[in-house]
């Protein structure tokens, strides 16, 4: 798995990160080590480009949530009750992680597994830009 990190300014700066392979068990503490890095170094909105990532696995998914957990304590947007009924209701989408680009099987996983009911997923980087 390949990493690259850009960054593109919207009404935010949005940190873009290209990944290029599988995140699953291997390769899923690489990638969550590259978002821990920019989190820590001030970034707060991602964008994951996932066009060229055939497979999300569970190690995968606990990474996206692990991200969506460090963002959102950091640059908390409601209170927690009212961000846990906006998920049940889904009402509430993160303003700090989106998704772009999925392959037929990483969004089939994305839907199964609840994801996409608080996560943005965009057909489109430029889209998902947008949408931050």
């Amino acid at each position: 798995m390949e990493i690259k990190v850009s960054t593109e300014q919207g009404r935010v700066p949005v940190t873009e990160l290209y990944v290029d392979g599988n995140i699953y068990s291997i390769s899923y503490e690489s990638f969550l080590s590259k978002a821990n890095e920019l989190i820590s170094s001030g970034t707060r909105h991602i964008l994951i480009d996932l066009e060229h990532l055939p497979l999300v696995s569970s190690a995968g998914l606990r990474a996206f949530n692990n991200i969506f957990n460090r963002l959102r304590e950091l640059s908390p947007d409601i209170i927690d009750v009212n961000m846990r009924n906006g998920i049940n209701a889904g009402t509430y989408k993160s303003p700090h992680l989106k998704l772009a680009n999925p392959s037929r099987a990483t969004r089939l996983a994305l839907e199964t597994s609840g994801f996409s009911i608080f996560l943005e997923i965009h057909p489109y980087v430029s889209s998902s830009i947008a949408a931050f």
